[in-house]
């Protein structure tokens, strides 16, 4: 049992002994012990990031950068301890928790590299003598509240790029996995960030509302980043709405992947698949809807089919299958009725349909689904994707955009120019020509519409996301004034 883990407040912590327990997902065994913050606990963290702040922000580039390159140094080392945390706590397999490492190492390193690219910009002003200057200063203290399904990608994407512009953060770890989440902030405090400047905060599930709240109301608090599902997301932009306080929303998907009648249907295969099944599917680029057109429908379903049927789910610590195993039975039971109500309204299972082991559920491939189905619509985030008939180009887009969600996108067609036309077409933040709709990079603009969210991580974006733009002016003449 490893010990338990203590919230992580300024230099001072918490004297709060209230715990939760984080069971793992397929033995049922305690995996993580963690101090339930309170509301009070978040105003200390609040006030202790707004005392950290000026000293940080005052802090030149390179110092920055420097701290932030031990960050992912220390991250990368605790590598073993972190997949270990993972793999008990979500039921990830060993590869994908060894990826989200790399990935959220990668991620610290570019934070690392923006230091120097918070620029500015001198603007041309009418008026005689008058220097015009746009200048980007941190914004003050962010909240950034990251989700357990990718969860050391996401738990540094919500803290790294907005400490990267000078701002302090209280990072609020998933409920899910408190362990895995603690072990990101503990990297940034064994590379000497000061004391203040990265807060954490555990909390029990039924008081995640109470404590997100009060941390959106200090007034301290003056960005948010959530990622997480739609229906929070929503009550989250709320709160801050009431606060004006601006907010980096990303949220559901339900990821379109066109194959065209020219497509190399061998590489679409591929890439379908990973994007469907990989984590288990729950991932929220994951490719939700394959729509092919009818000239290589028949093909393309018979190839998917035989891949799907290879991808079969495993107890993760042992490693000899592909998939893990899903978060939890709310998952299973969510995926079946999908799946159940698609084959009542005429669709055809291909592939799955055993009765799942626990939260062990192999790859399901639902064919013929049409709008009508719940499938068609809802997230399921899980090991299950739909295959939609289209008669052509423009009815595969027309279907592609006929959803609510807008993250992820992919097209596959040999003709590159005609793929960029139907990307341009395809209503979401991101779309891939000829690759997976699963494709995160530490420097793009990662980012939705619609219901998936709104604003931008990722690179230059993250620090449009995590600064003030002020205007300022130096006056070097005389004034002349009509009164």
């Amino acid at each position: 049992m490893p010990e338990t883990v203590k919230l992580m407040i300024g230099a001072q912590g918490s004297a709060n002994t209230a715990l939760f327990e984080r069971h793992n997902p397929l033995t049922g065994e305690v995996a993580t012990r963690a101090i339930a913050a309170t509301p009070a606990d978040a105003i200390a963290a609040a006030e202790a990031a707004a005392a950290a702040l000026p000293g940080w922000a005052r802090l030149g580039p390179t110092p920055r950068r420097e701290l932030l390159s031990k960050a992912a140094d220390a991250l990368a080392a605790s590598a073993p301890e972190i997949v270990a945390a993972m793999m008990s706590e979500t039921g990830a397999t060993k590869a994908w928790a060894g990826f989200n490492v790399m990935l959220g190492t990668n991620m610290i390193r570019e934070a690392a590299a923006l230091t120097t690219q918070i620029g500015g910009e001198l603007i041309p002003s009418d008026k005689p003598g008058c220097l015009a200057m746009a200048v980007r200063e941190p914004a003050g203290v962010v909240l950034g509240i990251a989700p357990w399904n990718a969860p050391v990608i996401l738990g540094v994407r919500a803290i790294a790029t907005p400490l990267a512009c000078g701002n302090t953060v209280i990072f609020k770890a998933s409920e899910i996995c408190p362990r895995t989440h603690a072990l990101i902030a503990e990297a940034f405090v064994r590379a000497g960030f000061p004391p203040g400047v990265v807060n954490m905060l555990t909390n029990a599930p039924a008081d995640a509302g109470e404590v997100v709240g009060a941390l959106i109301d200090h007034p301290a608090v003056r960005r948010v980043n959530f990622t997480g599902s739609t229906a929070v997301g929503k009550i989250i932009a709320k709160r801050a709405a009431e606060n004006l306080k601006p907010v980096l929303l990303e949220l559901g998907g339900k990821a379109p992947f066109i194959v065209l009648g020219d497509a190399d249907l061998d590489e679409a295969v591929k890439a379908a698949s990973f994007g469907a099944f990989f984590n288990q599917g729950q991932i929220c680029m994951s490719t939700e809807r394959i729509i092919v057109v009818d000239e290589v429908a028949e093909v393309f379903v018979a190839r998917l089919r035989g891949k799907a049927a290879t991808l079969l789910a495993g107890d993760p610590t042992e490693g000899k299958q592909p998939l893990g195993a899903v978060v939890d039975a709310k998952t299973v039971n969510h995926i079946q009725a999908l799946a159940e109500d698609a084959v009542a309204q005429g669709a055809e299972r291909l592939t799955g349909g055993e009765a799942p082991k626990g939260l062990l559920m192999n790859a399901t491939v639902i064919d013929k689904v049409t709008p009508a189905m719940r499938l068609f619509r809802e997230e399921s985030f899980g090991p299950i994707v739909a295959v939609i008939r289209a008669r052509d180009e423009a009815h595969a887009i027309e279907l592609a955009n006929d959803t609510e969600y807008g993250l992820s996108s992919a097209v596959f067609t040999r003709d590159v120019a005609r793929g960029l036309n139907v990307a341009r077409q395809i209503k979401s933040g991101i779309c891939h020509v000829n690759g997976p709709t699963v494709h995160d990079e530490a420097q793009m603009p990662f980012g939705g519409t619609k219901a998936s969210g709104y604003g931008r991580f990722g690179g230059k974006a993250g620090i449009d996301a995590f600064t003030e733009l002020r205007w300022i002016t130096v006056e070097s003449q005389p004034g002349h004034y009509p009164i």
